[in-house]
Parts: C-alpha cells; structure tokens; sequence
C-alpha cells in the first residue's frame, strides 16, 4: 500500500497523538468485525486519514472502548470507531487487493498469491457493497498498466492523474454536496501519492531503467510538484466544515505528508555519485 499520509508525530500534540493511535486501532477494529481476522494484515495509515476525514465531516455516532488486541497483548488498547471506519477498511481492502494482483502478475510473487486467496472472499463482500469505488480502483489498475507501458517521458503526468482520479472516488463516501470537494481533494492527494512514490523508488528506478515519470526531472522540479499537489489538497480540505480532529488532519497535511519526503531526499543526497 502507500503509507505516505501520515502525521508528524514529533509536532502532535500528547491527546491527538492518542487520538490518532484510537482511530487508528479503531480502523484495524473494524476490518476484523466486518471482514475477518486477515482483512488486518492489510491496515494502512493513508486509511487512518480517510477515516478521520469523513468522521470529521459527516459527524457519525462514535463508539469508544478498550479492547484487547492479539498484536500487543499485554496491555488493552483504546479504539474510536464508526460507520466510517467500516468504510474507510473496505477501502483498504480493495486497494490492498489489487495491488496484490499487480504483484502477482508483475513478480509472480507467491507470497501475494497466496494472501490474495486468503482475503478474496472479503474482497468481493466489500465489492458488491461499493461498486463504484470498486469500478474506479479495477479501472484506474487497468489504465496504469497501459500508461506504464509506455515511455515515462511522453507525459509524466498521466499515471498521477490516474492514480488522482482514483483516489477522489475512494475518498467519496457518497453523492452528496461535499462530494465535489471530497474528489478534487482525492484527486490533489492521490498525484501525491503517486509521485512520492515514484520518488521513493527513483534510486532504483535510474540505475534498472524501469517505468519512473521522474527519471532526468531535477530535484526542484519534483520538489516543486510536491508542494503544488498539497496546495491544492490543503485549500480543498480548508473549504470542508470540519471541526472533530481538525489539529490532527492539518498535521498530516501541511507537515506529516512531508516527513517521508524528507527522508527520501536525504538519503538521495548520501548516494554515493558514479
């Protein structure tokens, strides 16, 4: 998965960071209610974020308890769950699903192969309930296979739009008068996404010649991409109405998202130079 809209936990807040932490459990909570106990393996904390969002815009009922967790036994964990945290894991579960499938078909990785058919039925549960985030997730792996398909240079920008268009319809939780909003804020953090990732993987991308948009783009420009796709993400989310973890969702948004950057760009400084 992604695992680049998280927040910077240095400049939380002690009660946010708990926050975050419970709604972040609450998410993992969720999945093994209404998906099974392997539905978890695939929690992510970009999810942490959609569910927070949508739980701070549409103001759900909150159930908050201690629960014992099988990944850290020792003491009881606290959760903040909803609807929208059943949501937010059905999102994760389709995206996690077919990235698997990309794996497979890309590395025939076993290990993908095998979790695939662990987690297909709940797969297709969360399929038939959301078909249209379901629609835009098996389209958008479609249209990025074709576009990396073809060389990186004849538009740098077509899989982020792809993977933008496909993340505004994740973060969509229905048709309703925030939906405009909801989908060009998806659509600014899903260029995002898509570019730190392909940030991530420039090192080794330059050296095996792999599809990578940002191959020969400078350090500047990339980093100038960067800032505009959150400018855009920042104005969209300031127009929401959202009060409930507003603190902890500008953390992930004007400072966290940026965290994994900064760590990417200095270990490209320390490479050593052929």
């Amino acid at each position: 998965m992604f695992g680049y809209i998280t927040t910077n936990q240095m400049e939380l807040k002690m009660k946010d960071f708990y926050t975050y932490q419970a709604c972040y459990c609450g998410l993992c909570h969720s999945l093994k209610n209404n998906r099974g106990q392997r539905a978890r393996l695939v929690l992510s904390y970009d999810m942490t974020f959609v569910a927070m969002l949508l739980q701070g815009l549409y103001e759900p009922s909150i159930v908050k308890k201690s629960i014992r967790c099988p990944f850290h036994p020792l003491q009881k964990k606290q959760v903040i769950m909803s609807e929208l945290s059943a949501y937010a894991g059905d999102m994760n579960l389709l995206l996690a699903y077919h990235n698997l499938v990309d794996d497979w078909k890309d590395d025939k990785s076993v290990k993908s192969l095998l979790f695939l058919k662990n987690i297909e039925k709940t797969y297709k549960e969360a399929a038939k309930k959301y078909p249209r985030q379901q629609k835009a997730v098996l389209t958008y792996m479609k249209k990025l296979a074709v576009c990396e398909s073809k060389p990186a240079k004849d538009n740098i920008d077509e899989a982020a739009n792809l993977t933008g268009i496909m993340f505004g319809e994740i973060l969509v939780y229905k048709e309703d008068e925030w939906a405009s909003t909801l989908r060009a804020l998806g659509s600014a953090l899903g260029k995002f996404i898509y570019y730190m990732d392909a940030y991530d993987d420039l090192l080794e991308n330059e050296k095996t010649g792999a599809y990578n948009p940002l191959i020969g783009v400078s350090e500047e420009v990339i980093e100038d991409i960067l800032k505009l796709m959150m400018a855009q993400a920042s104005d969209c989310f300031e127009y929401l109405p959202i009060v409930e973890h507003a603190e902890i969702l500008r953390n992930i948004i004007y400072s966290g998202v940026w965290m994994k950057y900064v760590e990417i760009k200095k270990k490209r400084m320390e490479e050593p130079k052929e």
